[in-house]
């Protein structure tokens, strides 16, 4: 039995790991809810940060990577992601995960955007970075990974994620608040420029 403790309007009177691995952890609370009724809440910790970059190269094109999505038993385009250990910087985990998945590496890095990615059920953060002057290189995919990279245009992005063709939230969020903060003159003027250049090509 765990000391009882309070998480905002809920009042924990026992938890228990119930399941781990290197990735995650899930933890069964038992809760007296809001109402004052008892209940169980299950949360999945997850121990890396998720952490995503939209690359964009001088001609507005954006690196997009394919891979089959266990979960969901289907295949995915996406914008460079992975995991980031929560005690190193997440730049270069991001610096790192654009070279493994595309062999791209960027001179000039911003941050664009934070958010909970279901915060529902679990704890998961993404932390995500606009990374342009880019330059080749050889990708490194981990082996798990069987990975292709094809180039798009960022307009194309956009209409591949408005049409729903895209489902990957890292890769919706990350393309849609660069778009707007472009619109509003909220990033470096370099990189609005090759935005609002690429989502205005033909």
């Amino acid at each position: 039995m765990s000391k009882e403790r309070k998480i905002g309007p809920w009042r924990v009177t026992d938890a228990r790991k119930a399941f781990d691995n290197p990735w995650i952890t899930v933890t069964d609370h038992k809760v007296i809810h809001p109402d004052g009724s008892p209940g169980e809440y299950g949360v999945v910790h997850f121990k890396n940060l998720a952490i995503g970059v939209l690359p964009i190269d001088a001609e507005g094109n954006v690196p997009l990577v394919g891979q089959h999505r266990f979960p969901h038993d289907k295949y995915s385009w996406e914008l460079p992601e992975g995991g980031g250990k929560r005690d190193v910087d997440p730049l270069i985990s991001a610096q790192r995960e654009l070279a493994e998945e595309t062999g791209l590496s960027a001179k000039e890095w911003a941050p664009l955007c934070g958010f909970d990615i279901s915060n529902s059920v679990t704890d998961e953060r993404a932390v995500c970075f606009l990374a342009w002057d880019l330059s080749e290189g050889a990708a490194a995919p981990e082996p798990s990974e069987a990975l292709t990279v094809k180039k798009v245009s960022f307009k194309d992005l956009l209409e591949m994620v408005m049409s729903g063709e895209v489902t990957d939230s890292l890769t919706i969020v990350m393309a849609l608040t660069a778009y707007a903060k472009a619109l509003r003159g909220e990033l470096p003027a370099p990189i609005s420029h090759l935005l609002l250049a690429g989502a205005a090509r033909k």
